[in-house]
């Protein structure tokens, strides 16, 4: 499978930390074939650091290259509808990285436009393959904590906290959907529904309790409008009891921390950070 990657930045991001090393792993069912950048120079080193052929300077040569067959789209959450949608038009298979896209009609408009091409398209909510993850629900499936009662999550965004860096700071913009709600919560929230199922009904609230924040590079302020608190609470399919609670920032005590209450045992999951698809 020929594998083309938009958003391969030479000097930081998924494609660099994640999306290369594990493509290249796998070279017995996976070639990276082309890559894509904003600017020629950063594609021409990117090109050459990665050892891949083909570098672009822009997307729309990279999906419509014969020498791609699926397209991995590896940048902010802003460009997500914008590059999927191109790839999917030009008739390649999509790995798109969560959230697929920035709010809820960008990610249904894009699965009916996969639907219509009949591509394969594939969001990364990589948590699930996680081996913690798995683990956990390989024990929820043999029956360790027998019928599952309640379960309780408390996690800490990390980011939206009083300072972030700059490559973060449009996270703290609402409108851009790179949200605490729809990154870290969202990533665990889909492993936690991975082991114990889908949730049936919930009620929630949100609040915006930092309005401001930090830049760490140069100390100034810039205003927050992404929300960092968000509580849940509902049941699951199966009638278990679910509370959620995730808080911006990092806390001083726990920043990870998932009960599953069963009618024979029980499971405690910690983690130094609330975003299970990075923390073992």
């Amino acid at each position: 499978m020929r594998v083309g990657i938009i958003g391969a930045n030479p000097d930081r991001g998924w494609a660099m930390q994640a999306h290369i090393p594990a493509l290249k792993s796998l070279s017995d069912d996976f070639e990276i074939t082309a890559l894509s950048t904003s600017r020629s120079v950063s594609a021409a080193v990117a090109g050459k650091l990665f050892g891949v052929p083909l570098a672009f300077d822009n997307h729309h040569d990279l999906v419509n290259s014969a020498a791609v067959d699926v397209v991995a789209i590896t940048v902010k959450v802003p460009y997500h509808f914008e590059l999927a949608a191109d790839a999917l038009t030009a008739g390649k298979a999509v790995y798109c990285e969560w959230p697929l896209g920035n709010g809820l009609e960008e990610a249904e408009r894009l699965a009916a436009l996969a639907e219509k091409k009949g591509v394969l398209a594939v969001v990364g909510l990589q948590a699930r393959s996680a081996p913690s993850v798995a683990y956990v629900h390989d024990l929820i499936k043999q029956g360790y904590v027998g019928d599952v009662l309640s379960t309780t999550l408390i996690g800490s965004g990390m980011g939206w906290g009083p300072a972030m860096p700059q490559s973060e700071a449009y996270t703290a913009d609402s409108k851009n959907g790179a949200t605490m709600l729809s990154i870290p919560l969202g990533h665990t929230l889909d492993a936690l529904c991975h082991c114990l199922g889908e949730v049936r009904e919930l009620s929630a609230t949100m609040a915006v309790r930092r309005t401001s924040f930090a830049i760490v590079e140069t100390g100034e302020i810039k205003p927050m409008t992404s929300h960092d608190q968000v509580s849940v609470s509902g049941l699951l399919d199966g009638g278990a009891a679910l509370s959620v609670h995730y808080r911006g920032g990092m806390s001083r005590g726990t920043n990870l921390l998932w009960e599953i209450n069963g009618t024979q045992g029980d499971l405690q999951i910690t983690s130094f950070g609330g975003h299970a698809q990075i923390f073992e």
